[in-house]
């Protein structure tokens, strides 16, 4: 076909599709009630306010099927899953399933699981072409096995896996280990998605140490522009108490010692895990629902001294303004 007949084939389409859109528009007006508001289902176009059908026998480009739910509407479509950023081609692949069994359900023979065990293997291999995307399926891998053990929801994983792609992008890999860029970026994602996890926390679930997962995050997210907040000691205070099988009284109570004493200047240069630790012993303390030191250090990850100093503090503040 020369080019001629299709740039005049492309030409002729477009007429015809702006020609079905300018009919639409004067269809858009009710007669009835001068609406302009019409909706289209099931094949017709009616009026939103009068219910008057404007138009039938429509082509309905949508499903043959009906839900009601999410469920129904979930076991009736059949198209795939949607892209995600967790898996190293955006989940746009096929797997070999490991049942060892045909369509039928019976099972393989010998010779035929030798051969599938082969294609499976080979498979797994070309998944990835060059370094880049090997060091990519590495990493994503690490950074969910590290959100599945902290427990945060699967927003902050897509967030982290965003952020490793930007590095990956950027060349702030070279020099640096793939797992201290992974945890930096999902500790960088808890951050920023108000996730309260501490640097500590994501340390225990991590395989390198915290100076370099400290030293990581600042250089990426410098680097990228990340322009993250101070954490906010309040979001750690339900969880604690939560541990800590403490009432929402003290918990309440807990959030008014922090807003009194951050607004008086005590929270700059203090550890939001310590303050609020500090603010639920006092909490407790006020409330006649005591709880040890000790027991409040074991589950903020935080010393007994740093509870006790941070506990000075707010407490003089509060007798200051009362």
């Amino acid at each position: 076909m020369s080019q001629t007949t299709t740039k005049r084939l492309h030409n002729r389409s477009s007429r015809i599709e702006q020609e079905e859109t300018d009919d639409e528009e004067e269809t858009a007006v009710c007669p009835e009630c001068g609406a302009e508001d019409a909706v289209q289902q099931q094949g017709e176009r009616c009026c939103r306010n009068c219910g008057l059908v404007l138009e039938e026998e429509l082509i309905d480009r949508g499903p043959e099927w009906r839900a009601f739910d999410s469920q129904e509407r979930d076991r009736k479509s059949r198209v795939g899953a949607p892209t995600t950023n967790t898996m190293h081609d955006k989940g746009l692949t096929t797997d070999i399933s490991w049942k060892n069994k045909d369509a039928y359900g019976q099972s393989l023979s010998s010779k035929k699981r030798n051969q599938i065990n082969r294609l499976r293997k080979w498979h797994d291999r070309i998944r990835t072409v060059d370094n880049g995307e090997r060091n990519l399926r590495l990493a994503l891998s690490e950074i969910d096995r590290m959100a599945s053990a902290l427990g945060v929801p699967k927003s902050v994983r897509e967030v982290a896996s965003v952020i490793y792609r930007r590095a990956l992008d950027e060349d702030l890999i070279r020099g640096r280990s793939i797992e201290g860029v992974a945890t930096s970026t999902l500790y960088a994602a808890c951050r920023q998605e108000g996730i309260p996890r501490s640097l500590d926390e994501v340390t225990e679930v991590a395989r390198i140490d915290r100076r370099e997962i400290a030293r990581t995050y600042r250089y990426v997210s410098q680097n990228l522009g990340l322009e993250l907040k101070p954490a906010d000691p309040k979001q750690y205070v339900p969880r604690f108490c939560s541990d800590l099988d403490l009432s929402e009284e003290v918990q309440t109570k807990a959030n008014d010692i922090i807003d009194v004493t951050a607004e008086a200047g005590l929270l700059s240069g203090k550890s939001p895990t310590g303050y609020a630790a500090a603010a639920i012993y006092a909490a407790s303390l006020l409330c006649n629902d005591k709880r040890t030191q000790n027991a409040i250090a074991d589950v903020a990850q935080v010393t007994e001294v740093t509870i006790r100093n941070r506990y000075q503090e707010q407490i003089e503040e509060l007798d200051v303004v009362a």
